[in-house]
């Protein structure tokens, strides 16, 4: 090996190395301080989806040292998958951050009085006041003609196969699209006539990630739920899909709200 050629490996070790350092160091710089208080995150999806669509958040929040628990809803009922959320909140051990994506803003406030949960964030999702449905949150607004329901004799629905991708997830790949269409959970669309008994939102701060390009909803019935829950709002270009193509944007939304909220009970 020559003087030169030996030179320049040496520099590219020495470079190698401060890359990997540099790198180790804004890793620990996102890591939560062990005296934080807010330390549990719990993920609750909406319709039509399931809880490995919150795997890139997942990612996020726990390598920034979260303790991250997601919440599979069977989608039969409001009740059941309240049912489903407070297991999940049974099981933390401290305060939590309550998320919800789509018709999981209606679970989570429906859900999120369990006194362990510090404060709720609404993924492009829905925010019925106590006495109200998710279906009436439409009302005054028009649903883009991208989102087409497919309703079942059984009562359940699908989104229709052929308006999958651009009506829920625009901004992913054909193939990531395509997946996601086939692998639906339907809901039972009686659900979304069910009335709320309690609005978390009115006694617990509030965070909203608004997905600007979605066309699962009408862009003033997001602003208009965020608005009147008092919501701190945060837009990014995104399809309603947002809880997957947009993970670092939603992580940092509920790492914020982990950050500002007031412990709840343990």
């Amino acid at each position: 090996m020559t003087t030169q050629t030996r030179t320049l490996l040496n520099a590219a070790i020495v470079s190698l190395g401060m890359a990997a350092a540099t790198a180790t160091a804004a890793h620990a710089a996102d890591r939560i301080p062990e005296t934080q208080a807010i330390r549990n995150v719990v993920l609750v999806h909406g319709a039509f989806a399931d809880g490995a669509g919150w795997r890139g958040v997942y990612d996020e929040l726990t390598g920034r040292g979260y303790r991250v628990t997601i919440v599979q809803n069977p989608l039969t009922s409001l009740a059941d998958d309240v049912a489903a959320t407070k297991r999940a909140l049974d099981r933390q051990n401290g305060p939590a951050i309550l998320v919800g994506h789509s018709w999981g803003g209606t679970v989570i406030t429906e859900a999120g009085i369990d006194p362990k949960v510090a404060g709720l964030v609404y993924v492009s999702a829905f925010s019925p006041d106590a006495g109200e449905t998710s279906a009436q949150q439409y009302e005054g607004f028009t649903t883009p003609p991208e989102f087409v329901i497919d309703a079942q004799k059984d009562g359940y629905g699908f989104i229709d196969l052929a308006k999958f991708k651009a009506g829920f997830a625009a901004d992913t790949s054909d193939a990531d699209a395509a997946f996601m269409r086939d692998s639906q959970v339907p809901i039972n669309l009686s659900a979304f006539g069910t009335k709320l008994t309690n609005a978390a939102w009115r006694s617990k701060p509030s965070w909203a990630v608004i997905a600007t390009d979605d066309k699962a909803f009408d862009q003033k019935m997001l602003q208009h739920m965020a608005k009147r829950i008092n919501a701190k709002v945060t837009n990014v270009a995104a399809s309603h899909a947002v809880f997957m193509t947009q993970p670092k944007v939603v992580a940092d939304v509920i790492d914020r709200a982990a950050k500002d909220a007031v412990p709840a009970a343990r």
